[in-house]
């Protein structure tokens, strides 16, 4: 009995106690036997490095069991402090952002035109096509064989060095994929005897699908008829994906050696049809590409099939004047389009008002154009000027009635002639009306929607029997704002160093002080990319005693004063002795003393110059391309503006305390290459009369002599203190009158100089 129970027993226990001694055995065979060294004191086991077995100083071994040895060892033990090493880090790399997020992207632009000249039709054919079509694209470059001497201006030209038609397509072709095959995603090819609507163009490409491989054109069959497949007539012009060119590209150099042709476009067809198997296709996804074979002898005005209406393209055109013919024709018939769309667009939008809560009230009128302005407050109603077809009754001198004159006049009449036309389309021809006279008109300016009429017409009315009478009728109209039109500026940064030019006379030495200390908290502190030059001008009695009695003397003593103050800062100086101070003078001495890409800002020494000017500076002007003259804020006469008042510290931009100066041409941004130009092309004027250097400033040269944009515009970032202007009588008459009416109009405002008669008038009578 007991023998079964114990065997039972063993059932139940035996797997458990069978499985803990194979743990038992299995981990003593797992563990890693070796002899521990041993060490008579503690010291000698702190510089334990690495065992046998790679274990680490002081680390105690997995198979190891602490004795008393090595209690005592703990206790004896001596922590050694190990000195903290900084981790040297490594430069960190220097990651490129794109300054635009298109380009981060690796978005495209969409097309690329390429017109294929020469050099004896680039100064007609090719100004012509340049003429048509540069101002609707956004990127044309013309490919010629050799370069004229003389390049038409504003044409992006790329000459091949060859006038061989084969060698120049191929060469067109590696220089597109060199520069331009990962900006575009559509390239159109073009002849310079091929007149292109640019616009029809655009939106073709504009529906096609960026990943084709497309050659698009007016297919032809190839001369012989040997090869299979068509190629694209260059004479119509043909449209190749980015995708096909790149495709080809690989294989560009084996077309160039082993297909032989007399024409470029079957040239370009055979080499894309042998290594692409793409074909041209004149219809591609419901989308044709419209071309015209334009007669001998043609007037297009005359060409009245929708063949010719529908067009994308025209061939041959014979004649620069052909060209702009045509160019006319197309742009009448897209100006027609665009009427037609706003006329419906404008029905469209008076049915729908119909229905709207409020009916036809809640559509604007006119059509299409802004609300009108809403005042929030009594001080911001716009106001409204009375006006017959002889006077108006706001003047600019503040006078109650003056005289219509100038464009004020034109600009009435032409209000009055579109009202009676208008009135004419819309009773036309059961009544005929005539103008008989302008009873009363009222106009205002709307800065959101542009320039408002009301006009009350007394009108003669004649019906279709030839009976008249006489009727008072009022119009409304609004001559709108045109349309903001964005314009391509060629690239700038805010990197460039600004070389300011500060001109000094004897008059000009107490502003010194001010300026300096001014300019070094802006620039100096702020270690502004800008270098100071101060401009000493003598005459010719000072000049002599200079070494005696040096003018700038003290002036060159605070110049050695910051140069210590700041040991970075160099402020260089120029001497200059002149008997007639003049701005062409003065920068013909320092453009040959700066390298051609210098950027100057020409200023004056009461002028207050910060890093916000700087930058405008930099990016209004722009190399060969414009020139930039602010208009500054000048503080008026505090002694008028501040009448019986204690001074301000710091002066706002408020129009009780100043106003922005449009008299003054003193301050300019240039490039020295841009006055350089300009100033070589007043040469042959110099020549006959040398006193044009005398009597003219900087702004008349540029404005006169240069094919630059002038850019003026106020800025408020330019402050300058009120100084009385010394207005040089040797100038030109229009110079002299500006300073002259500058010195007025810097005294105060009106109501300023109100205040001061008054106060004048009752001290005189009493």
């Amino acid at each position: 009995m007991r023998f079964s129970a114990f065997i039972s027993v063993l059932r139940s226990v035996g797997p458990v106690v069978i499985g803990i001694s194979l743990g038992f055995t299995l981990s003593l065979l797992s563990v890693n036997w070796s002899e521990e060294a041993c060490y008579l004191d503690g010291k000698q086991s702190e510089d334990v490095t690495l065992g046998q077995d790679g274990l680490l100083k002081g680390a105690r071994k997995p198979n190891s069991i602490s004795t008393l040895n090595d209690v005592e060892s703990e206790e004896d033990f001596e922590p050694r402090i190990v000195p903290y090493k900084q981790v040297q880090q490594s430069a960190p790399k220097k990651v490129f952002r794109a300054r635009y997020i298109s380009t981060e992207l690796g978005m495209r632009e969409r097309l690329f035109v390429g017109v294929l000249t020469s050099k004896n039709t680039i100064n007609t054919m090719g100004i012509a096509v340049n003429r048509t079509i540069s101002h609707h694209l956004d990127s044309v470059i013309f490919f010629t064989g050799m370069r004229n001497r003389k390049v038409p201006h504003g044409m992006f030209v790329v000459s091949h060095g060859d006038e061989r038609l084969i060698w120049n397509m191929f060469q067109t072709i590696r220089y597109i994929l060199d520069h331009y095959i990962n900006e575009y995603d559509w390239f159109y090819f073009v002849q310079d005897d091929t007149y292109t609507e640019a616009d029809r163009i655009k939106a073709l490409v504009d529906h096609l699908s960026m990943d084709r491989e497309l050659y698009m054109g007016s297919p032809e069959e190839f001369i012989g008829g040997e090869m299979e497949g068509k190629y694209c007539y260059g004479g119509f012009g043909y449209v190749v994906s980015r995708t096909l060119l790149l495709r080809l590209q690989p294989f560009l150099e084996n077309c160039r050696n082993d297909i032989l042709s007399a024409r470029p476009d079957e040239w370009l067809g055979r080499c894309i049809i042998d290594y692409t198997n793409t074909n041209c296709v004149s219809e591609y996804e419901g989308l044709q590409y419209h071309h015209y074979e334009l007669g001998k002898n043609s007037d297009p005005s005359k060409e009245q099939s929708e063949h010719f209406k529908n067009a994308l393209t025209v061939h041959p055109v014979s004649d620069p004047e052909q060209m702009y013919r045509l160019h006319r024709y197309f742009t009448e018939i897209e100006l027609q389009k665009i009427y037609d769309e706003i006329a419906k667009l404008q029905a469209e939008i008076k049915n729908v008002s119909v229905v709207a809560f409020e009916g036809n009230r809640s559509a604007q009128w006119p059509v299409g154009i802004n609300p009108p302005f809403e005042p929030k407050t009594r001080f911001e109603v716009l106001k409204w000027e009375y006006f017959t077809e002889e006077e108006i009754y706001s003047c600019i001198d503040g006078s109650p009635k003056c005289e219509l004159h100038g464009i004020d006049r034109m600009d009435v009449a032409d209000v009055i002639d579109t009202a009676v036309g208008e009135l004419n389309k819309k009773y036309k021809p059961v009544l005929h009306l005539k103008k008989q006279q302008l009873i009363n008109g009222y106009r205002r300016f709307d800065p959101i929607r542009g320039m408002e009429y009301t006009l009350d017409l007394q009108l003669e009315v004649v019906n279709q029997k030839g009976h008249s009478r006489s009727i008072t009728k009022r119009v409304h109209l609004v001559r709108p704002l045109s349309q903001i039109e964005i314009i391509p500026m060629p690239y700038v940064t805010e990197a460039t160093r600004v070389h300011i030019i500060i001109p000094l006379t004897l008059q000009d030495r107490n502003y010194v002080d001010h300026f300096l200390e001014v300019f070094a908290s802006n620039a100096f502190e702020t270690s502004e990319n800008a270098i100071l030059t101060f401009l000493f001008i003598y005459d010719p009695v000072e000049a002599q005693q200079v070494n005696q009695n040096d003018i700038f003397a003290s002036v060159k003593t605070q110049i050695n004063a910051y140069e210590r103050k700041y040991p970075t800062v160099k402020i260089p100086w120029i001497s200059v002795k002149t008997e007639t101070p003049s701005q062409i003078k003065f920068m013909d001495i320092i453009s040959k003393k700066h390298p051609v890409d210098t950027l100057f800002f020409l200023a004056s020494v009461n002028t207050n110059i910060n890093s916000e000017f700087l930058n405008r500076c930099r990016m209004n002007s722009i190399n060969n391309w414009q020139v930039f003259f602010p208009i500054h804020f000048q503080d008026y006469n505090p002694d008028v503006a501040y009448h019986n008042q204690p001074h301000p510290a710091t002066i706002d931009l408020v129009k009780d305390a100043g106003h922005f100066d449009r008299r003054s041409f003193e301050e300019s941004c240039f490039y020295n290459s841009d006055y350089m130009a300009t100033r070589t092309r007043m040469v042959a004027d110099v020549q006959e009369n040398e006193e044009i250097l005398e009597t003219m400033d900087i702004y008349d040269m540029f404005v006169k002599y240069s094919g630059l944009h002038v850019f003026r515009a106020v800025e408020p970032a330019l402050h300058q203190q009120y100084r009385y202007q010394a207005c040089n009588p040797r100038l030109s008459e229009d110079i002299y009158h500006r300073c002259v009416q500058s010195n007025l109009e810097g005294l105060g405002s009106r109501s300023q100089l109100a205040m001061l008669l008054f106060e004048q008038e009752q001290g005189n009578s009493t």
